[in-house]
């Protein structure tokens, strides 16, 4: 009895360790990355196996090399993360994964990533290093600028787009990049709003940016964006070249409206937006507004004439 007692509890041990690394990798958010799939579609070629395979590469590339900034910004960050209400269950900040366990982790995924990146093509293990060195720079002093912390995590879904572009030797429409950038940063400040209105009083301790912040200032910045996302997605609709004549992707404009009026419920209402890709993930009205809007873009992009 004590011997399996004393083999079980290793083994149980090491199944922490195994889903703590799992968990610091965090796969849920590897749904920013279904973005590297735009280009596929917008370029016509979802249909196409080998530029299929080669975005699946990027994809790929891009869950393992920003699973390893995540790691990396947990190991500098473990201190402020203890302090967060929600963030204090971390893996690393719990105490389930050692220091060394997670230095070990970022490198396994750093270089599994860019080894992916390189076999897709030199122009995608190139983004991705890039895209790891923003990120890197976030982390240790960018996040502390103020607005520059937003502009920061905008640039990261800005190299997703384009890498996806990269992938399959297109070039698509700058509206769509456009698009990209304002979505973006109205996800990064919505996000910025939720810390403010969470963490109240705590706020600069968590983020040193968010001292120089405040929710009036933050829902001017968010209105505008809001505005000039609308209006920049409906120029799109009308007046890309890649897009059918009859101006038939404007059926997807009021599903654009639903999910940003969605989105600003949850963050106002519902006190959420601080995790954007769990919103997405739980929130069945706007999970389903994202599904239909893509079933009509496709349709629209490769039935309609």
């Amino acid at each position: 009895m004590n011997v399996e007692v004393s083999v079980a509890q290793p083994a149980l041990r090491q199944s922490g360790v195994v889903a703590g690394l799992l968990a610091s990798a965090r796969p849920k958010q590897w749904i920013k990355n279904v973005i590297l799939f735009g280009p596929l579609v917008f370029a016509h070629d979802l249909l196409a196996p080998l530029q299929l395979a080669l975005a699946l590469g990027a994809f790929v590339t891009f869950c393992l090399v920003s699973s390893a900034t995540y790691v990396i910004n947990d190991l500098l960050d473990v201190a402020n993360d203890r302090l967060h209400p929600l963030k204090r269950f971390r893996p690393l900040a719990c105490g389930q994964v050692s220091a060394g366990q997670s230095i070990a982790w970022a490198a396994v995924l750093t270089i599994a990533g860019l080894a992916v990146g390189f076999g897709t093509g030199i122009t995608v293990g190139l983004a991705a290093a890039g895209y790891m060195v923003l990120m890197l720079g976030y982390s240790t002093s960018l996040k502390h600028l103020v607005i520059i912390d937003v502009f920061a995590i905008a640039g990261g879904f800005m190299l997703r787009a384009v890498t996806g572009a990269l992938a399959i030797h297109v070039i698509i429409s700058p509206w769509l990049y456009v698009c990209t950038l304002l979505l973006a940063l109205f996800l990064g400040f919505s996000k910025r709003y939720n810390e403010l209105m969470v963490l109240q009083h705590a706020a600069a301790t968590h983020r040193r940016s968010l001292e120089d912040y405040s929710p009036e200032m933050l829902e001017q910045m968010i209105g505008i964006l809001i505005a000039s996302l609308l209006m920049a997605y409906s120029l799109y609709t009308f007046s890309a070249d890649s897009l059918p004549a009859n101006h038939s992707m404007m059926l997807t404009i009021p599903f654009v409206l639903y999910g940003i009026f969605r989105y600003q419920f949850l963050v106002h209402r519902k006190h959420l937006g601080g995790a954007p890709e769990q919103v997405l993930l739980r929130d069945v009205p706007l999970m389903v507004d994202v599904l239909l809007w893509g079933a009509i873009s496709i349709l629209v992009l490769y039935v309609s004439k």
